[in-house]
Protein backbone atom coordinates (compact mmCIF):
# COMPACT_ATOMS: atom_id res chain seq x y z
CA UNK A 1 0.00 0.00 0.00
CA UNK A 2 1.35 3.49 -0.90
CA UNK A 3 2.38 5.66 1.80
CA UNK A 4 0.75 9.11 2.03
CA UNK A 5 4.05 10.80 0.72
CA UNK A 6 4.06 8.87 -2.73
CA UNK A 7 0.55 9.78 -2.69
CA UNK A 8 0.51 13.20 -2.51
CA UNK A 9 3.51 13.62 -5.22
CA UNK A 10 1.84 11.84 -7.06
CA UNK A 11 -1.37 14.05 -6.71
CA UNK A 12 0.75 17.26 -6.91
CA UNK A 13 2.04 15.94 -10.69
CA UNK A 14 -1.66 14.86 -11.85
CA UNK A 15 -2.18 18.67 -10.70
CA UNK A 16 0.89 20.01 -12.54
CA UNK A 17 -0.34 18.17 -15.73
CA UNK A 18 -3.69 19.75 -15.61
CA UNK A 19 -2.70 23.24 -15.54
CA UNK A 20 -3.40 25.97 -12.91
CA UNK A 21 -6.46 26.02 -10.86
CA UNK A 22 -9.43 27.72 -12.73
CA UNK A 23 -8.15 27.34 -15.98
CA UNK A 24 -10.24 27.87 -18.91
CA UNK A 25 -10.33 25.52 -21.61
CA UNK A 26 -11.41 27.29 -24.68
CA UNK A 27 -11.87 25.50 -28.07
CA UNK A 28 -11.28 26.89 -31.76
CA UNK A 29 -12.78 25.58 -35.16
CA UNK A 30 -11.31 26.08 -38.40
CA UNK A 31 -11.83 24.12 -41.87
CA UNK A 32 -8.96 22.88 -43.29
CA UNK A 33 -5.81 20.84 -42.05
CA UNK A 34 -3.39 21.05 -40.05
CA UNK A 35 -1.09 21.47 -42.63
CA UNK A 36 -2.13 25.25 -43.37
CA UNK A 37 -1.69 28.55 -42.33
CA UNK A 38 -5.06 28.64 -40.91
CA UNK A 39 -3.89 26.09 -38.67
CA UNK A 40 -0.47 27.68 -38.19
CA UNK A 41 -2.51 31.28 -37.31
CA UNK A 42 -5.27 29.13 -34.73
CA UNK A 43 -1.68 27.81 -32.89
CA UNK A 44 -0.09 30.65 -32.84
CA UNK A 45 -3.20 32.54 -31.13
CA UNK A 46 -3.44 29.49 -28.86
CA UNK A 47 0.57 29.68 -27.75
CA UNK A 48 0.24 33.90 -27.50
CA UNK A 49 -2.84 33.57 -25.12
CA UNK A 50 -1.49 31.12 -23.06
CA UNK A 51 1.31 32.94 -22.51
CA UNK A 52 -0.18 36.04 -22.02
CA UNK A 53 -2.66 34.55 -19.08
CA UNK A 54 0.15 32.74 -17.66
CA UNK A 55 -1.67 29.26 -18.71
CA UNK A 56 -5.04 30.73 -16.98
CA UNK A 57 -6.68 29.89 -20.94
CA UNK A 58 -6.11 27.30 -22.74
CA UNK A 59 -7.20 27.45 -26.51
CA UNK A 60 -8.03 23.65 -27.77
CA UNK A 61 -7.59 24.30 -31.91
CA UNK A 62 -9.53 21.71 -34.07
CA UNK A 63 -9.10 21.45 -37.68
CA UNK A 64 -11.31 20.61 -40.60
CA UNK A 65 -14.40 21.53 -38.85
CA UNK A 66 -14.54 18.37 -36.74
CA UNK A 67 -16.71 20.24 -34.29
CA UNK A 68 -19.72 21.14 -36.81
CA UNK A 69 -19.13 17.29 -38.26
CA UNK A 70 -17.39 18.57 -40.77
CA UNK A 71 -20.06 21.05 -42.12
CA UNK A 72 -17.77 24.79 -42.55
CA UNK A 73 -20.71 26.39 -43.03
CA UNK A 74 -22.46 25.18 -39.67
CA UNK A 75 -19.06 26.80 -37.38
CA UNK A 76 -20.06 30.20 -37.35
CA UNK A 77 -23.50 29.37 -36.47
CA UNK A 78 -22.38 27.66 -33.57
CA UNK A 79 -19.67 30.38 -32.28
CA UNK A 80 -22.84 32.96 -32.90
CA UNK A 81 -25.39 30.40 -30.49
CA UNK A 82 -22.13 29.91 -28.38
CA UNK A 83 -21.78 26.26 -28.70
CA UNK A 84 -17.86 26.78 -29.89
CA UNK A 85 -15.54 29.54 -28.13
CA UNK A 86 -13.60 30.63 -31.51
CA UNK A 87 -13.97 30.24 -35.11
CA UNK A 88 -11.45 30.82 -37.81
CA UNK A 89 -13.41 31.00 -41.16
CA UNK A 90 -13.46 32.60 -44.52
CA UNK A 91 -15.82 35.19 -45.11
CA UNK A 92 -17.51 33.34 -48.39
CA UNK A 93 -17.86 30.45 -46.08
CA UNK A 94 -20.34 32.54 -43.31
CA UNK A 95 -22.63 33.87 -46.80
CA UNK A 96 -25.23 31.63 -45.44
CA UNK A 97 -25.44 33.13 -42.18
CA UNK A 98 -24.06 36.82 -43.32
CA UNK A 99 -25.14 37.18 -47.29
CA UNK A 100 -23.41 40.52 -46.86
CA UNK A 101 -20.08 39.10 -46.05
CA UNK A 102 -20.00 37.89 -49.83
CA UNK A 103 -18.96 41.50 -50.37
CA UNK A 104 -15.03 40.30 -49.96
CA UNK A 105 -15.52 37.46 -53.17
CA UNK A 106 -17.57 39.57 -55.31
CA UNK A 107 -15.41 38.76 -59.03
CA UNK A 108 -13.05 41.08 -60.09
CA UNK A 109 -13.51 43.28 -57.29
CA UNK A 110 -9.69 43.74 -56.34
CA UNK A 111 -6.39 44.27 -58.27
CA UNK A 112 -3.85 43.94 -55.61
CA UNK A 113 -3.20 43.18 -52.29
CA UNK A 114 -3.04 47.15 -51.39
CA UNK A 115 -6.60 47.41 -52.23
CA UNK A 116 -7.39 44.12 -50.00
CA UNK A 117 -5.99 45.31 -47.03
CA UNK A 118 -7.26 48.92 -47.53
CA UNK A 119 -11.18 47.16 -46.98
CA UNK A 120 -9.84 44.54 -44.10
CA UNK A 121 -7.21 47.30 -42.18
CA UNK A 122 -10.20 49.87 -42.94
CA UNK A 123 -13.77 51.02 -42.60
CA UNK A 124 -15.35 48.08 -45.14
CA UNK A 125 -13.56 45.76 -42.33
CA UNK A 126 -15.13 47.79 -39.22
CA UNK A 127 -18.64 47.92 -40.89
CA UNK A 128 -18.61 43.87 -41.25
CA UNK A 129 -17.47 43.48 -38.30
CA UNK A 130 -20.72 45.58 -36.70
CA UNK A 131 -22.48 43.06 -39.00
CA UNK A 132 -21.20 39.79 -37.96
CA UNK A 133 -22.12 41.34 -34.03
CA UNK A 134 -25.07 40.90 -34.86
CA UNK A 135 -25.24 36.73 -35.16
CA UNK A 136 -23.25 36.84 -32.44
CA UNK A 137 -19.96 36.76 -33.37
CA UNK A 138 -16.95 39.39 -32.55
CA UNK A 139 -14.64 39.66 -35.39
CA UNK A 140 -11.26 40.37 -33.37
CA UNK A 141 -8.69 40.24 -36.28
CA UNK A 142 -8.60 39.64 -40.04
CA UNK A 143 -6.46 37.27 -41.87
CA UNK A 144 -6.31 35.75 -45.43
CA UNK A 145 -7.32 32.78 -47.39
CA UNK A 146 -6.48 34.78 -50.60
CA UNK A 147 -7.10 34.81 -54.60
CA UNK A 148 -8.95 31.87 -55.51
CA UNK A 149 -7.09 30.47 -58.56
CA UNK A 150 -9.01 28.17 -60.65
CA UNK A 151 -7.59 24.38 -61.30
CA UNK A 152 -8.94 21.18 -63.52
CA UNK A 153 -7.77 17.88 -64.51
CA UNK A 154 -9.16 18.21 -67.90
CA UNK A 155 -7.36 21.26 -69.74
CA UNK A 156 -5.78 24.19 -69.76
CA UNK A 157 -8.47 27.13 -68.91
CA UNK A 158 -7.47 29.90 -71.23
CA UNK A 159 -11.31 31.59 -71.74
CA UNK A 160 -14.38 31.71 -70.68
CA UNK A 161 -15.61 28.57 -72.99
CA UNK A 162 -12.94 26.41 -71.39
CA UNK A 163 -14.66 26.45 -68.57
CA UNK A 164 -17.86 25.09 -70.16
CA UNK A 165 -19.03 21.49 -68.92
CA UNK A 166 -16.77 20.99 -66.48
CA UNK A 167 -17.70 19.92 -62.67
CA UNK A 168 -16.30 22.57 -60.51
CA UNK A 169 -16.86 22.03 -56.96
CA UNK A 170 -17.38 25.48 -55.11
CA UNK A 171 -17.42 26.81 -51.55
CA UNK A 172 -20.46 28.49 -51.72
CA UNK A 173 -23.60 29.93 -53.05
CA UNK A 174 -21.84 32.76 -55.08
CA UNK A 175 -19.79 31.07 -56.72
CA UNK A 176 -22.42 28.51 -58.22
CA UNK A 177 -23.66 31.56 -59.76
CA UNK A 178 -20.08 32.38 -60.63
CA UNK A 179 -19.15 29.25 -62.45
CA UNK A 180 -22.94 29.03 -64.10
CA UNK A 181 -22.28 32.25 -65.98
CA UNK A 182 -18.64 30.60 -66.95
CA UNK A 183 -20.76 28.12 -68.42
CA UNK A 184 -19.50 25.34 -65.90
CA UNK A 185 -21.27 22.88 -63.59
CA UNK A 186 -21.14 24.20 -60.07
CA UNK A 187 -21.20 21.53 -57.54
CA UNK A 188 -20.72 22.68 -53.74
CA UNK A 189 -19.29 20.77 -51.43
CA UNK A 190 -17.36 20.18 -48.30
CA UNK A 191 -13.60 20.78 -48.31
CA UNK A 192 -12.93 17.75 -46.46
CA UNK A 193 -15.04 15.78 -49.10
CA UNK A 194 -12.81 17.64 -52.08
CA UNK A 195 -9.79 15.80 -52.27
CA UNK A 196 -11.15 12.16 -52.94
CA UNK A 197 -14.33 13.66 -55.42
CA UNK A 198 -10.73 15.51 -57.17
CA UNK A 199 -9.65 12.34 -56.86
CA UNK A 200 -12.13 9.91 -58.18
CA UNK A 201 -13.50 12.11 -61.01
CA UNK A 202 -16.91 13.26 -59.64
CA UNK A 203 -16.13 16.75 -59.80
CA UNK A 204 -13.14 18.06 -62.70
CA UNK A 205 -11.84 20.94 -61.06
CA UNK A 206 -11.73 23.44 -57.80
CA UNK A 207 -10.40 27.38 -57.40
CA UNK A 208 -8.81 27.95 -54.22
CA UNK A 209 -6.08 30.14 -53.05
CA UNK A 210 -2.46 28.65 -53.69
CA UNK A 211 -0.52 29.24 -50.67
CA UNK A 212 -3.59 28.45 -48.29
CA UNK A 213 -5.00 25.26 -49.94
CA UNK A 214 -3.49 24.68 -53.26
CA UNK A 215 -0.09 23.56 -52.09
CA UNK A 216 -0.25 22.25 -48.26
CA UNK A 217 -3.50 20.42 -49.14
CA UNK A 218 -1.67 18.85 -52.08
CA UNK A 219 -4.15 19.71 -54.85
CA UNK A 220 -1.14 19.28 -57.15
CA UNK A 221 -1.86 15.58 -57.02
CA UNK A 222 -4.76 15.46 -58.27
CA UNK A 223 -5.25 18.26 -60.72
CA UNK A 224 -3.29 18.57 -63.71
CA UNK A 225 -3.83 22.47 -64.68
CA UNK A 226 -4.19 25.77 -62.80
CA UNK A 227 -4.82 29.49 -63.90
CA UNK A 228 -3.94 32.30 -61.81
CA UNK A 229 -7.12 34.26 -62.75
CA UNK A 230 -6.91 36.56 -59.27
CA UNK A 231 -11.12 36.25 -59.78
CA UNK A 232 -11.88 36.61 -56.16
CA UNK A 233 -10.50 37.39 -53.15
CA UNK A 234 -11.83 35.37 -49.59
CA UNK A 235 -10.06 36.76 -46.05
CA UNK A 236 -10.70 34.86 -43.22
CA UNK A 237 -11.18 36.52 -39.94
CA UNK A 238 -10.89 35.15 -36.57
CA UNK A 239 -13.67 35.44 -34.08
CA UNK A 240 -15.02 34.58 -30.97
CA UNK A 241 -18.40 34.01 -29.54
CA UNK A 242 -20.45 37.44 -28.52
CA UNK A 243 -21.49 35.22 -25.02
CA UNK A 244 -18.25 34.42 -24.17
CA UNK A 245 -16.37 37.77 -25.21
CA UNK A 246 -19.27 39.37 -22.90
CA UNK A 247 -17.87 37.24 -20.27
CA UNK A 248 -14.33 38.47 -19.54
CA UNK A 249 -13.31 41.48 -18.15
CA UNK A 250 -11.58 44.23 -19.71
CA UNK A 251 -8.19 42.65 -19.22
CA UNK A 252 -9.10 39.59 -20.21
CA UNK A 253 -10.41 40.99 -23.54
CA UNK A 254 -7.46 43.29 -23.95
CA UNK A 255 -5.11 39.84 -24.07
CA UNK A 256 -7.64 37.96 -26.20
CA UNK A 257 -7.57 40.43 -28.77
CA UNK A 258 -3.97 41.18 -28.41
CA UNK A 259 -2.89 37.70 -29.27
CA UNK A 260 -5.48 37.66 -32.39
CA UNK A 261 -4.09 40.36 -33.97
CA UNK A 262 -0.69 39.28 -33.48
CA UNK A 263 -1.76 35.89 -34.28
CA UNK A 264 -3.51 36.79 -37.74
CA UNK A 265 -0.77 39.37 -39.13
CA UNK A 266 1.31 36.31 -38.70
CA UNK A 267 -1.29 34.13 -40.68
CA UNK A 268 -1.45 36.67 -43.31
CA UNK A 269 2.12 36.57 -43.80
CA UNK A 270 2.44 33.19 -44.05
CA UNK A 271 0.21 32.88 -46.63
CA UNK A 272 1.42 35.12 -49.00
CA UNK A 273 5.14 34.00 -48.89
CA UNK A 274 3.71 30.52 -49.33
CA UNK A 275 1.32 31.99 -52.31
CA UNK A 276 4.81 34.26 -53.53
CA UNK A 277 6.83 30.61 -53.72
CA UNK A 278 3.44 28.55 -54.74
CA UNK A 279 3.37 28.89 -58.71
CA UNK A 280 7.17 27.77 -58.50
CA UNK A 281 5.98 24.61 -56.71
CA UNK A 282 2.96 23.94 -58.55
CA UNK A 283 5.30 23.72 -61.83
CA UNK A 284 7.98 21.19 -59.71
CA UNK A 285 5.29 19.15 -58.82
CA UNK A 286 4.14 18.52 -62.62
CA UNK A 287 0.98 20.82 -63.00
CA UNK A 288 0.78 23.15 -66.22
CA UNK A 289 0.42 26.72 -65.42
CA UNK A 290 -1.63 29.24 -67.53
CA UNK A 291 -1.13 32.89 -66.58
CA UNK A 292 -3.95 34.71 -68.60
CA UNK A 293 -2.93 38.12 -70.01
CA UNK A 294 -4.25 41.54 -69.16
CA UNK A 295 -6.94 40.86 -72.15
CA UNK A 296 -7.56 37.27 -71.02
CA UNK A 297 -8.67 38.38 -67.78
CA UNK A 298 -11.06 41.17 -69.19
CA UNK A 299 -13.07 38.54 -71.00
CA UNK A 300 -13.28 36.46 -67.23
CA UNK A 301 -14.19 39.53 -66.06
CA UNK A 302 -17.09 40.76 -68.30
CA UNK A 303 -18.36 37.31 -68.17
CA UNK A 304 -18.94 37.38 -64.74
CA UNK A 305 -20.60 40.87 -64.69
CA UNK A 306 -24.19 39.14 -64.09
CA UNK A 307 -23.04 37.54 -60.63
CA UNK A 308 -21.21 40.46 -59.83
CA UNK A 309 -24.14 42.74 -60.48
CA UNK A 310 -26.47 39.79 -58.90
CA UNK A 311 -24.57 39.53 -55.72
CA UNK A 312 -23.51 43.15 -55.14
CA UNK A 313 -27.58 43.82 -55.24
CA UNK A 314 -27.39 41.02 -52.23
CA UNK A 315 -24.66 42.61 -50.43
CA UNK A 316 -26.13 46.15 -50.30
CA UNK A 317 -25.68 49.53 -52.32
CA UNK A 318 -24.22 51.22 -49.24
CA UNK A 319 -21.93 48.29 -48.43
CA UNK A 320 -20.43 47.98 -52.37
CA UNK A 321 -20.09 51.50 -52.58
CA UNK A 322 -17.83 51.77 -49.10
CA UNK A 323 -15.92 48.99 -50.80
CA UNK A 324 -15.04 50.57 -53.98
CA UNK A 325 -14.63 54.01 -52.49
CA UNK A 326 -11.65 52.56 -50.14
CA UNK A 327 -10.35 50.68 -53.32
CA UNK A 328 -10.51 53.70 -55.54
CA UNK A 329 -8.73 55.34 -52.80
CA UNK A 330 -6.18 52.97 -51.87
CA UNK A 331 -3.78 54.16 -54.68
CA UNK A 332 -3.74 57.74 -53.87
Amino acid sequence: MPNLKSVLIGLGAAIALTGPAGAETLRLTHNTSDATTWHKGSERFADLLEEATEGEMEVRVFPNAELAGGDQMKQSEMVGRGAIDFVVTSAINVTPLVPEMAVFSLPYLYADYAEVDATTDGAPGERMAEIMADKGIVVLAWGENGFREVTNSVRPITSPEDLKGLKMRVAGPMYIDVMNALGANPQQMQWTETFSALQQGVVDGQENPIGAVIVPQRVYEVQKYITPWHYSYDPIFLGVSQAKWDGWDEETRAKVQAAATEAMAFQKEETRRATDEGLARLREEGMEVYEPTPEEIQAFRDATKDPFDLWAGKVGPEIVTLFQDTIDGAGN
